[in-house]
């Protein structure tokens, strides 16, 4: 599957995770229309799969639902993750940009981590990463927090990364503003 049908894919999320974002903050249409300055309609559309996005609206809704680690609990969160002995990360389950890793994941890296803070992991991904992607709406995956994913990953060579074939788990996790984070572990190297 190539990475234009998955950002597609991703594009058509947005809207069901629109929803449950503006649910959880009690937001009303309107106000979230007024701070993306759209009409009320639009957004209604977003959220029920008639209309996709455009580039630029995609961008601004991704701006307004970014994953921030603003909280205590979520700042607890993020230091359980770096003292971690186990190979992990933590991305906004939307934008797929980076929150934290564990030591070990750092080795991993080919930059220093807090140069990733806010850089979208996206374009490391491996063809089997963008397949596992692909499945996540037909699995559930947008409609609860706490959903698990296992896969199966071969290498690919990056830029910030180079991916080992490996095992890997995902876990959606909500975090305390109402957004998701995704937290990436490696189960076993192959």
């Amino acid at each position: 599957m190539a990475k234009n049908e998955i950002d597609g894919d991703r594009v058509a999320s947005i809207g069901h995770t629109l929803r449950q974002w503006r649910a959880i903050r009690r937001y009303k249409q309107t106000y979230v229309a007024e701070l993306l300055k759209v009409s009320q309609a639009t957004v209604s559309r977003w959220e029920n799969g008639y209309i996709v996005p455009d580039s630029d609206e995609r961008k601004a809704i991704e701006q307004l639902l970014a994953t921030r680690l603003d909280n205590q609990g979520d700042r607890e969160l993020a230091r359980l993750i770096e003292s971690s002995t186990l190979s992990l990360h933590l991305v906004c389950d939307l934008t797929h940009r980076f929150l934290v890793c564990s030591a070990p994941r750092s080795r991993e890296f080919h930059v220093e981590t807090n140069e990733l803070i806010g850089e979208s992991l996206w374009q490391c991904a491996s063809e089997e990463i963008c397949e596992a992607e692909a499945q996540l709406e037909s699995i559930g995956w947008y409609e609860k927090p706490g959903a698990v994913f296992d896969g199966k990953t071969s290498e690919r060579q990056g830029p910030i990364i180079d991916i080992t074939p490996s095992r890997f788990r995902w876990t959606r996790l909500q975090l305390s503003d109402g957004s998701f984070a995704r937290l990436v572990e490696t189960i076993a190297v192959a």
